[in-house]
């Protein structure tokens, strides 16, 4: 009998997954052992028959009056995310926001190890953040076959983003997290995300707009020019 192939989830579900899981880590931390659909939709900030579709393409459909086992949920979760991996990760670029990246914690905890850090300066080239010593651009090709680097963090100034990004693909890395200031293309078969905090903060400012700066702050001035 031949193995049915595995169920096709859509991209939208994909991003909602992180929020499911973090809620349910929340949840789990606090020793309560099943969720509603209802209390994990409040949790993530969507509604519950999304909750409950989403889960459905995990095989994961509750009992009904009792909601979701939070431990099977959240090993459910973490396979279909790959977080019961560890992942090398490489940074390029250790300007302040990849030196405040290296410094972060968290990645490590959620199974992303942050194996190399790299960067054009040579002046930064051999100091240590950290446990890690900084590497020159020049052996990035050899630093991501040595450590076997799966995920490349993108923190450079805008103007080597597209540059950096070929390198890190023909070298072998397939998915690009990218925190640089600029749009990079990238071939079928490798994956990369953009993380803009300027287009974020300008979502913000258009919401902020629409209620009035509330809270008693003071009015922002009008920008002219």
């Amino acid at each position: 009998m031949t193995a049915s192939p595995r169920r096709r989830i859509p991209e939208a579900t994909v991003a909602r997954l992180p929020l499911y899981y973090r809620a349910l880590m929340e949840t789990g931390e606090r020793q309560v052992a099943t969720i509603s659909s209802e209390r994990l939709a409040e949790l993530a900030g969507v509604n519950a028959a999304k909750v409950r579709k989403d889960l459905s393409y995990l095989g994961s459909y509750g009992t009904r009056g009792v909601g979701y086992d939070v431990e099977y949920l959240l090993h459910e979760i973490s396979r279909e995310l790959g977080l019961t991996r560890d992942w090398p990760v490489a940074i390029v670029g250790i300007g302040n926001l990849g030196r405040a990246l290296a410094n972060y914690r968290g990645f490590g905890a959620r199974g992303f190890r942050v194996e190399v850090l790299i960067d054009a300066d040579p002046a930064l080239v051999g100091h240590k953040i950290g446990d890690l010593e900084v590497v020159s651009i020049d052996d990035l090709d050899r630093v991501v076959r040595d450590h076997k680097i799966a995920i490349g963090i993108l923190a450079t100034p805008a103007s080597a983003a597209q540059a950096v990004t070929d390198r890190l693909v023909a070298a072998g890395v397939t998915s690009i997290l990218n925190f640089a200031p600029a749009v990079c293309s990238v071939p079928d078969g490798v994956s990369m995300r953009k993380v803009d905090l300027a287009i974020e903060l300008q979502i913000l400012s258009f919401y902020q707009l629409r209620r009035g700066t509330g809270g008693g702050a003071a009015a922002p001035r009008e920008r002219t020019g």
